[in-house]
């Protein structure tokens, strides 16, 4: 998901929240610990007194060859992931104590007590062991990878319900031995050292109707291989009204089955290859589509290096077009599959080695994607690369070159080919419709700019109204942004402030997290998390 960073003042307000921890030295708050099918003794001698964990006093964990084995504990109040998300614990699992050639895991698994099947439940974090050496390991249930038994689950931080904690070493379905120790149990915050996109460089937000905005968008329409497209696409592209253009607040970029001939050839379908006017390195970007249903349609939002040469591209018409492809890179945030059960995230490259890619998927299915809007969004730093499908993690990888260059944004339906599949027969038309694209980097601040423009905020979690202060409300406009969870914005407004004090009120919103987003009149703009109780 997107995170936020904020410098800011808490007030004295503070939410009593319950401790969960455990040294197994006699002062923990856990009080229930149980070994389900498992040897457990949390008063047991550390014969490991090295390295992390010079303790006297440890759990000890000894699965002694049933299907399954754990160890676990309830808590009297349901953890709220979303003020804690995160649990710690430091294990030693010494290689004399295994048996068998299983992968050296460790998992911790989120459940609901009072269920009959408390495991139908459950939410679970792996995270990979060493052995013969004490390991701190964390399971971070906002921002690490999760399972949930059940596929239609929530996630996790939005779930209320967990209300146990069970710790697995090695998995189970098998009946090898496991002798591990454990320490220092604890549930707290974790805080993401990620970059923080929160800064809106470049956007469209499709408003109006008519012709879209030829400040920000080119119409690509020459054919790049001759008489075609890549992949062996139908289509031609055109930059007429009739294959893109802004209606009711978003854009449609529209496939027809029609006879058409331009540069010499004739095709029997048009469509619309936009390229963004803009390019940038790093940050994050993210549109909000929904897709065509129809077979032979294949949609994309991807970018490409800006140095690509491509001739008909607006950036190699710009002259800038000096590297082919895939030297010049491609990042695909999104693409159906055939037949569009799934959708992809990919990149293309070549940094000397030979073509290169990497790509994988998530499960969707046709009907809810062309029918509900979905956020595609793609996350990208000098280190690191991830693409996000309503902030679910679908693909990452580091940022190896070329992706260490500017790139722009594509956004156009094809039709047919080798990867859009067979044109269903007497096709007419069917669109991809963009609500919005946005593309935000981080706000540099100088040390200055960090005294002048503290935020702080209370009550939080709130239940009515949210006091925000900032010496930056003095006698300039304010913008206010209110978005949840997803990212959809549901409330904005702006204010002209005579003192240092906002109230927003917040009674009417539902239980959960939202983002408020507050641009000053300075260009200095900043985003804060809070709780609705």
């Amino acid at each position: 998901m997107r995170y936020f960073y904020l410098l800011f003042i808490v007030f004295t307000f503070q939410v009593h929240a319950q401790v969960v921890e455990d040294d197994f030295e006699g002062s923990g708050t856990i009080s229930s610990w149980y070994g389900d099918n498992c040897n457990m003794n949390i008063n047991f001698s550390n014969l490991y007194q090295q390295g992390i964990n010079m303790s006297s006093t440890v759990l000890e964990y000894h699965d002694i060859g049933g299907q399954y084995a754990n160890v676990q504990f309830d808590v009297n109040t349901n953890f709220d992931l979303s003020t804690k998300n995160s649990f710690s614990l430091k294990v030693y699992v010494p290689s004399n104590g295994l048996t068998g050639n299983q992968i050296n895991q460790i998992s911790l698994k989120l459940q609901d007590k009072n269920q009959g099947a408390p495991w139908m439940t459950q939410s679970e974090i792996i995270k990979p062991l060493l052995l013969n050496e004490w390991q701190e390991v964390t399971f971070d249930f906002e921002n690490d990878n999760y399972l949930n038994l059940d596929p239609n689950a929530l996630p996790p931080i939005q779930r209320t319900d967990f209300n146990r904690v069970v710790i697995q070493v090695n998995g189970e379905n098998n009946n090898d031995y496991v002798l591990a120790y454990l320490d220092d149990v604890l549930h707290f915050d974790t805080v993401s050292n990620d970059p923080v996109y929160d800064h809106l460089v470049w956007s469209d937000e499709f408003d109006g109707t008519g012709a879209i905005d030829g400040s920000k968008w080119f119409q690509q329409t020459q054919l790049i291989a001759g008489d075609s497209w890549a992949n062996g696409e139908q289509q031609h592209y055109t930059n007429r009204l009739d294959n893109s253009f802004v209606d009711n607040g978003s854009l449609k970029v529209l496939a027809k089955g029609e006879a058409f001939n331009d540069q010499g050839v004739t095709k029997q379908y048009t469509s619309a290859r936009l390229n963004s006017k803009f390019s940038f390195q790093y940050g994050r970007v993210e549109v909000r589509a929904k897709l065509p249903a129809i077979a032979g349609t294949w949609p994309a939002i991807w970018l490409l290096g800006k140095n690509i040469n491509e001739d008909g591209g607006h950036w190699d018409n710009e002259g800038f077009g000096d590297t082919s492809w895939p030297s010049c890179g491609e990042i695909d945030i999104m693409e159906p599959n055939v037949p569009k059960t799934q959708i992809l995230a990919t990149w293309h490259w070549d940094n000397g080695n030979g073509y290169e890619y990497n790509s994988s998927s998530i499960a969707s299915t046709n009907t809810d994607t062309s029918q509900n809007w979905h956020v595609y969004a793609l996350e990208w730093n000098e280190d690191n690369m991830k693409i996000y499908m309503d902030d679910v993690l679908v693909n990452q990888m580091d940022s190896v070159n070329p992706f260490n260059q500017e790139f722009y944004i594509l956004l156009n339906v094809a039709m047919g080919g080798s990867l859009g599949g067979d044109i269903q027969p007497g096709f007419n038309q069917d669109a991809m419709e963009i609500d919005y694209v946005r593309v935000y980097q981080e706000t540099t601040l100088t040390i200055s700019d960090i005294e002048d423009n503290k935020v702080s905020f209370y009550p939080n979690p709130v239940q009515d109204n949210l006091h925000i202060q900032s010496s930056q409300f003095t006698n300039t406009k304010t913008n206010l942004q209110v978005a949840d969870i997803s990212g959809c914005i549901i409330f904005k407004t702006q204010y002209l402030i005579d003192n240092e004090n906002l109230i927003y009120d917040a009674s009417s919103l539902n239980t959960g997290v939202y983002f408020i987003t507050l641009s000053f009149g300075n260009g200095i703009s900043q985003t804060f998390k809070f709780i609705k109780q």
